[in-house]
């Protein structure tokens, strides 16, 4: 393979051609890359398997099943997203015809993470496509397999001076930082999200960061408890907990707290059996290191379920944990594993001394059927976006931003929004030339002072 320089340089040599601006052209490499993914389904689960040991079906649900999807509503919209907007003209600009073009950023930079592999690569790969770029993308060292594979659809679809994978670990993230990019998409921990905003500074470079945070549930006591419960371990658990938008710690109202406790132990049970280390639904950390931090969160807590741990497999049991205070190694960032603390709650402003010390965070969810409280919460707080009464489930709209907000992030993505996170909007007028007022033309007089002022007023 090329220097990382060098290809670059040849990707912006292929950019100048225009060539990536004929929406025809993104069309076929889309098709092509749908056709692809298609081949490799089967593929794609045994890479999953082996990565994190996930079922066929949560690969499909999670991975697979979503980018799919996210290619078809491209290549359905693409040419309707695509086509310059004519927007009303004023009438400071009068006579004119008013329009904001589309137009791609130039060469664009995808670093993706190791937790949703497959699908937090290749979608905003597909969207940065459909807007005219080209890529290099960087996917995660860590899921050696899923990166292979991810790699080799790349190479069997795209030119390399469209779009080209980068395999590597933090050396190669470093080179590839260090190169003055039109745009740079990250998803991944705050700690390094911080490491690309810096980079992408020094070059004034755009930049999209998709991280984390400690993202709140609260469970208040009007709640069918037996249905919350299914939705919170289905929602913390899936791909083991790994998820940047779980739930990653529950404030109970006080009146339910030890009840619903229990339910959630029967519903771990029903999903996962007596054992959920033989269960073929449940996944394995990403590695040993990984685990190995979980499982020292967890000293010196209370754990009232689960805590089983096996360093050598990569597995920590579905946890719960009872707290009394946020004091503790377990709260002290974002966890990214199948543990669940549990806080009580019995006021208002319990709950927002709870969720303020903490940064901003990307996901926020609320369990009720009390319409004010539900209200006054997801306004109260600032967060990338949220759901009440599950969990999730919003990442899952096309039609909504994802994305978050201070320390979880900047920029989003998804749908119509992913592409035009990737696109430049250009503000265009198309002057007539039938007639020229003169008023904004020397000599100025209080004749024109006072027609302009009145152009002005009309116009706001």
């Amino acid at each position: 393979m090329k220097s990382i320089p060098n290809i670059l340089s040849t990707q912006k040599n292929f950019f100048k051609t225009q060539k990536t601006k004929d929406v025809s052209y993104r069309l076929i490499l889309l098709k092509a890359l749908r056709l692809e993914i298609i081949s490799n389904e089967q593929a794609i689960y045994e890479a999953l398997k082996k990565d994190f040991n996930k079922s066929e079906f949560e690969s499909f649900l999670s991975e697979y099943g979503l980018v799919i999807s996210e290619l078809n509503l491209v290549i359905k919209n693409l040419k309707k997203w695509a086509k310059p907007k004519r927007v009303t003209a004023s009438l400071l600009t009068f006579p004119s015809r008013d329009y904001i073009y589309k137009s791609p950023y130039g060469n664009v930079l995808i670093i993706g993470p190791w937790n949703y592999p497959f699908l937090l690569t290749m979608e905003p790969l597909i969207m940065a496509i459909a807007a005219g770029n080209t890529v290099v993308l960087k996917p995660s060292e860590l899921t050696t397999n899923t990166s292979q594979l991810i790699s080799e659809i790349i190479s069997n679809v795209f030119p390399k001076q469209v779009v080209i994978s980068v395999q590597g670990g933090v050396p190669v993230a470093t080179e590839l930082l260090t190169q003055k990019w039109d745009y740079i998409f990250f998803t991944g921990s705050v700690a390094v999200g911080k490491i690309v905003a810096k980079a992408a500074a020094k070059h004034l470079t755009p930049v999209t960061l998709e991280l984390g945070g400690k993202s709140p549930c609260i469970v208040d006591d009007t709640v069918d408890l037996k249905l919350t419960a299914r939705r919170v371990i289905w929602g913390k658990f899936l791909n083991g907990g790994q998820t940047c938008i779980a739930a990653d710690y529950l404030i109970v109202n006080d009146n339910i707290k030890e009840v619903f406790i229990e339910i959630l132990k029967k519903e771990i049970i029903r999903a996962y059996g007596q054992n959920p280390k033989k269960s073929k639904d449940f996944p394995r950390i990403i590695n040993k290191q990984h685990t190995k931090r979980l499982a020292k969160a967890l000293d010196n807590t209370h754990i009232i379920f689960g805590g089983e741990v096996d360093i050598e497999n990569r597995y920590i049991s579905p946890t719960l944990v009872d707290l009394t205070n946020l004091d503790c190694e377990l709260m002290n960032n974002e966890i990214f594993g199948p543990i669940l603390p549990i806080l009580a709650y019995k006021t208002d402003i319990d709950i927002e001394n709870i969720i303020r010390t903490f940064e901003k965070p990307l996901a926020f969810y609320v369990f009720s059927n009390n319409k004010s409280f539900i209200d006054s919460t997801i306004n109260k707080f600032e967060f990338g976006g949220g759901v009440v009464n599950d969990l999730l489930i919003h990442f899952g709209n096309p039609k909504l931003p994802f994305g978050g907000v201070g320390s979880s992030g900047m920029g989003a993505y998804h749908g119509k929004h992913g592409f035009d996170t990737f696109s430049h909007e250009k503000s265009i007028v198309k002057r007539g030339t039938w007639i020229d007022p003169p008023t904004r033309y020397a000599p100025y007089d209080n004749k024109k002072m006072t027609i302009i002022r009145k152009m002005f007023k009309w116009f706001g």
